[in-house]
């Protein structure tokens, strides 16, 4: 076995195959961007490596650095994690030139798969099914126009040598190809260095499942089990189950030697993930195959009681598997959802920011939390704005989905938007609930999924009222009875003192009238009065308001108060002094960057007259693109960013004028 391996990765994933690796008693070194100076990854590290300045390609993907400081600092061995290096057949060939194994594949495999339309052809030579589709190297508009016409529609164009969702759009009609083929090219390029394009058959209810493969140096192949992904987004996935459901035991052989057909037919090694469509009728297509761990793989792992990054490392070191195919054995059910800084009622948008708040469910053998930050840490637009993987394991998929519900509601961030309650909405939708799975989930139950969620903003405005008169009460009277003499506001001899406490909610301003008496408070809201007490220990707020006893979780940074009600969070601003208050409106006529991110490309010049829905500015941000678009038919009258530069948050892009209607 290694004594010591480098991880050229960084966030949960470094921080997964460093937790190995060190109950093998392997020392790790870390690898870092200067915007992960303090990054958890590095903190757990035996020692770790400054790589270069925050964007990708200055940092993790400078191969020649990585390699450079694998040599110096005596690693045997290089983990690629998933991202960034791993599937890079070049990097993998300058560590076997360099003496350092790669914890991955051989070059060929990676080779023979890096490119979706080669690979697709070697499964055809292989018998491995495949989607109606054209796979070829000549790449002219011409001819993939006429492709895409015999092919029929809908249709998936889809970069050759991306992935996680990257680089691809769905064309419903031949009026929409052009554009799609150039959008898609454009990110395939940004998101991979090649702008190849595929087009595939695009099957309107399949389910994407997909094998875990491992295979060692001496023939041995087996798979274990599948895993479920079919519920996504932007071709991205959200939430991952194992094993899939409504699944048969014939259906998981039939699948499982066609994925260990896929490996043998490149002579593969170590972990990969043969990933297939799979048809309402029970037919399934090979999709594609990832050369390395998947960042869903601890479903598999919970199912199968099997670590894994403990096998690459076996492997990688030339051992045998640990386990026949017939030694496999599945117990229970588990599922994993991805918990990220965005916002799910924005088209997805991604978020960044601190993390000023951040509590997680507990762990313990039905509860796992895979992350790579603790509070306090920056969400970076530099990288995905993944926070953490929550997996759950119970004995059946009913408990399990009852656990998943409950690690959501126990699991509180601050700071950033997320998608905990979307994730929420998604675990406890009576389709989800009753395994009614495909690809195109949340877009057919947009409108259920997207509701209104139960409003308890009166509720959670008393809550932090209570929380404002608590923090006001002697840093350590958490458990003692209220005195007037505590305020410096308010009282008055022989009176019942009443303060007044305003807090902004949105745009919406509210002044809270609390009489305070001995043992309670009565607070009016909206002219009606309630009776309440309070008790705060820590960050947990215990409540009577009326005849309804609660306890919630708060946290506060600088003015802004957040009370976490199950998984919906109220964000609060208090401020102790009354601050004049400013026109915040835009300019008009102004169109703004909806996040950090860079130009891509300019669809207009300053002059010219547009329809409403028109593409205007192309940003990318978080690796992916995103079209600033004319809300009216108008005149564009200046443009203040070119191609290739970088935008804040809140940027005035485009000066814009509507036309009178």
């Amino acid at each position: 076995m290694f004594r010591k391996i480098l991880i050229a990765n960084r966030g949960e994933i470094a921080c997964r195959v460093i937790d190995t690796a060190h109950k093998f008693g392997i020392r790790c070194v870390a690898v870092y961007s200067e915007a992960d100076t303090n990054a958890r990854h590095v903190r757990m590290a035996d020692e770790a490596y400054l790589l270069g300045p925050a964007p990708s390609k200055d940092s993790y993907l400078r191969s020649d650095k990585i390699i450079a400081i694998a040599k110096q600092s005596g690693a045997e061995a290089i983990h690629p994690g998933y991202g960034f290096l791993s599937e890079n057949e070049d990097f993998a060939n300058a560590c076997a030139q360099a003496g350092v194994i790669f914890i991955g594949p051989p070059v060929a495999a990676i080779t023979a798969m890096g490119s979706k339309s080669a690979a697709k052809e070697i499964m055809a030579a292989a018998g491995v099914p495949l989607v109606p589709g054209y796979h070829g190297d000549d790449q002219s508009d011409t001819l993939l126009a006429e492709e895409s016409t015999r092919i029929g529609y809908p249709q998936l164009l889809k970069a050759a040598y991306g992935g996680g969702g990257k680089g691809m759009r769905v064309v419903w009609n031949k009026d929409e190809f052009a554009a799609a083929l150039a959008s898609a090219r454009r990110e395939a390029k940004a998101g991979f260095g090649n702008d190849k394009m595929l087009i595939e058959r695009y099957l309107t209810k399949p389910r994407h499942i997909e094998i875990q493969v491992f295979a060692d140096n001496h023939g041995n192949a087996v798979y274990l089990a599948e895993r479920d992904c079919s519920i996504q987004r932007r071709h991205q996935k959200v939430i991952e189950e194992a094993p899939a459901p409504n699944f048969s035991a014939e259906q998981r052989k039939a699948m499982g030697e066609a994925a260990v057909k896929a490996a043998k037919a490149i002579d593969y090694r170590g972990a990969g993930t043969v990933e297939f469509l799979f048809d309402e009728d029970g037919s399934f297509y090979f999709m594609e195959m990832n050369t390395r761990l998947q960042v869903e793989h601890p479903v598999t792992e919970m199912i199968t009681g099997q670590d894994l990054v403990k096998w690459q490392l076996l492997v990688a070191a030339g051992e045998p598997l640990p386990l026949a195919q017939q030694d496999i054995q599945l117990d229970g059910h588990a599922i994993e959802v991805r918990v990220y800084a965005e916002d799910p009622d924005n088209d997805f948008l991604p978020a960044t920011g601190k993390l000023t708040y951040l509590r997680q469910p507990e762990a313990n053998r039905h509860v796992r939390v895979d992350t790579g930050v603790v509070e306090n840490d920056e969400v970076s637009p530099f990288y995905d704005p993944m926070i953490a993987k929550l997996i759950v394991w119970d004995e059946s998929r009913d408990r399990a989905i009852a656990r998943m519900l409950r690690a959501l509601d126990d699991y509180r961030i601050a700071g950033v938007t997320t998608n905990l309650s979307f994730l929420t909405s998604l675990t406890e939708h009576p389709a989800f609930k009753a395994a009614q799975l495909d690809t195109n989930f949340i877009t057919q139950h947009q409108e259920s999924l997207f509701a209104p969620a139960n409003n308890e903003t009166n509720q959670a405005l008393v809550l932090a009222a209570l929380f404002v008169l608590q923090q006001q009460k002697a840093p350590s009277c958490s458990h003692t009875t209220f005195s007037p003499w505590q305020f410096s506001h308010g009282w008055r001899l022989n009176e019942m003192p009443t303060v007044h406490i305003a807090l902004h909610y949105g745009e919406q301003k509210q002044t809270l009238t609390i009489q305070q008496h001995e043992q309670h408070y009565v607070i009016d809201v909206q002219g009606q009065q309630l009776c309440c007490t309070a008790e705060l220990i820590g960050d947990e707020l215990s409540a009577v308001l009326g005849d309804h006893r609660t306890k919630v979780r708060v946290s506060q940074y600088g003015d802004t108060i957040s009370i976490f009600i199950k998984h919906q969070r109220y964000d609060f601003i208090y401020q102790t002094e009354v601050a004049t208050e400013v026109d915040g409106s835009e300019h008009a006529g102004s169109l703004t960057a909806p996040m950090n991110g860079t130009i891509v490309a300019v669809m207009v010049e300053a002059g010219a007259k547009v329809k409403a829905g028109e593409t205007l500015v192309i940003m990318e941000a978080m690796k992916m693109e995103y079209s600033i678009k004319a809300p009216k038919d108008g005149v564009v009258n200046q443009l203040f960013y070119r191609a290739g530069e970088l935008v804040q948050d809140g940027a005035e892009l485009v000066d814009f004028t509507a036309e009178e209607q």
